[in-house]
């Protein structure tokens, strides 16, 4: 009865985990759109000149959050009367709905109560995603009755991928965003990381440049554009959102497809091709001029160039302690997954602007990846390959060169000089002068200076660091001689003395000799 309560309770705990979830992910989706509608009726509000009610606006931010999810709106009020389409995403408004998805998806697997049950990463992508998807199901019904209907195609397709992507990043990062045990596809990983933070940072680099090339251009249509302040102020928001998408763009330029201008025109490094159908607007000002390219647009090509070299350093670097194949791997899948990165956000940045010659605008998504792929691989892989070279170079021990022996000391003058015959002989006992003088034997005074032709100084060492004569033995303790024993003495009577005893043997002996006593 126990182990059923507890398992009833399990149950009922994680059901409730489950459902907590749901309404966080439907709680994410209604904060994403309701930070899109303030934004959207403060600008109504601060128009002079409002064209629709709060009805409008209110369908205006449901159409712009769809937008943000890379759902394509179809515009009916338009001069010919006939429907035309819209599908390039601003990427800077995505970042508040992809960033909530992510950070509830996180929280409902590590919950600030560890107490409190949660449940399975599997259960929580599909109840976070199923609430996020159940309040975006209502908004693009609501979209439908207003001037910007959501394309029920896409709706379906990207939608759902968005959602999806973004919450199981946020389960793989609550799990400790582990990464493939095999070294090769983590270092695959990191490396198609940097490679694309590379690509996207020099496409904004030279986005960046061209516009302020082009600055007064870029001014006189802000202006053309914007009368009043407020109209000013929402410009500069659109443009702000539309930032990111400068930066695809500037990338797909230097990969070389570039991008397309409207059906039949295309902007590369080699020149400007077709009759271009542009807007006016004030980031479409910092368009490469018609024509023929020259160095400042092949200079674009450095941009793919150094990603690539980023992307084979880090392959490389971290496959460095491998083998060669593995090295090569690590590079081509980098590779590959930046082209397929690339694909996916030019697909995102670009799309139709409107019917007819506006229906091709941005990049194009497979011409793009698939330029990444090559410069990944043409690039990359060599890069790649030397980098584990060198860092194999500088990790192999270098061999010690065996010591050269040393030199023999080279002998002075003085350890040359013939060595005294008296060195040799046998040391005599210790006199006052020194060892070997004896001031007894009188046969060595007999000299004119009294020595006997004893030099003294031949008795001086060579050298004074090491003297000439050894030094005399130490002294040893002499062996004392085996002494027998002596014979045990009889008890001595009582009463007598030891000299009494040595006179009765005195008498005994004489006795003995026949002497008298």
């Amino acid at each position: 009865m126990t182990h059923l309560t507890e398992h009833s309770l399990a149950q009922s705990g994680r059901s409730a985990a489950f459902a907590t979830a749901c309404v966080r992910g439907g709680v994410a989706a209604g904060l994403g759109a309701g930070a899109l509608a303030v934004l959207v009726i403060v600008a109504w509000i601060s128009s002079p000149f409002p064209d629709s009610g709060a009805g409008g606006a209110l369908h205006l931010a449901a159409g712009l959050w769809l937008l943000a999810h890379g759902v394509d709106l179809v515009r009916t009020d338009t001069v010919g009367g006939l429907p035309a389409p819209l599908g390039i995403v601003p990427l800077l408004t995505a970042a508040l709905p992809v960033w909530l998805v992510y950070r509830t998806a996180r929280s409902t697997l590590d919950p600030a109560d560890e107490t409190r049950p949660c449940p399975s990463p599997a259960g929580a992508l599909g109840a976070v995603a199923g609430g996020y998807l159940l309040v975006a199901a209502v908004i693009v019904v609501y979209s439908e009755s207003g001037p910007l209907p959501a394309d029920l195609v896409t709706a379906g397709l990207w939608l759902p991928g968005v959602v999806l992507g973004a919450a199981g990043a946020g389960v793989w990062s609550a799990l400790g965003r582990p990464l493939p045990d095999r070294e090769e596809a983590a270092a695959a990983l990191r490396g198609a990381g940097a490679g694309l933070v590379a690509l996207l940072a020099g496409g904004a680099v030279a986005a960046g440049v061209s516009l302020a090339w082009h600055a007064g251009a870029a001014r006189t249509s802000y202006e053309s554009l914007a009368g009043e302040w407020s109209g000013r102020v929402a410009l500069a928001l659109l443009l702000l959102a539309l930032l990111p998408n400068a930066a695809v763009w500037g990338a797909a330029y230097g990969l070389g497809p570039g991008f397309a201008l409207g059906t039949g025109a295309l902007a590369t490094p080699l020149g400007l091709v077709g009759d271009p159908a542009v807007p006016p607007f004030p980031l479409l000002a910092a368009l490469p001029p018609e024509g023929r390219g020259g160095w400042p647009q092949w200079a674009a090509a450095a941009v793919p160039l150094a990603a690539a070299v980023v992307l084979g350093h880090r392959a490389g670097r971290e496959t460095a302690g491998g083998r060669a194949r593995g090295t090569a791997l690590a590079a081509l899948g980098a590779a590959w997954a930046t082209g397929a990165a690339i694909a996916l956000l030019a697909g995102a940045a670009g799309g139709p602007l409107g019917s007819d010659r506006l229906r091709a605008f941005g990049p194009v998504w497979w011409q793009a990846g698939a330029a990444a792929v090559l410069w990944g691989m043409a690039v990359g892989l060599p890069t790649a390959l030397a980098v584990r070279a060198w860092g194999r170079r500088a990790l192999r021990p270098k061999t010690p060169r065996p010591p050269k022996p040393p030199k023999a000391p080279k002998a002075s003058k003085a350890s040359k000089a013939p060595e005294p015959a008296l060195a040799t002989a046998a040391p005599a006992s210790p006199g006052p002068l020194g060892p070997g003088f004896s001031p007894g034997a009188s046969d060595d005074l007999d000299g004119d200076d009294g020595y006997g032709g004893f030099e003294p100084y031949d008795y001086l060492p060579a050298s004074w660091e090491a003297p000439l004569l050894p030094e005399p033995p130490a002294p040893t303790a002499p062996i004392a001689p085996a002494v027998p024993p002596l014979p045990t003495e009889p008890p001595r009577p009582s009463g007598t003395t030891g000299a009494d005893r040595e006179d009765r043997e005195d008498r005994e002996d004489r006795k003995d000799r026949g002497g008298e006593v």
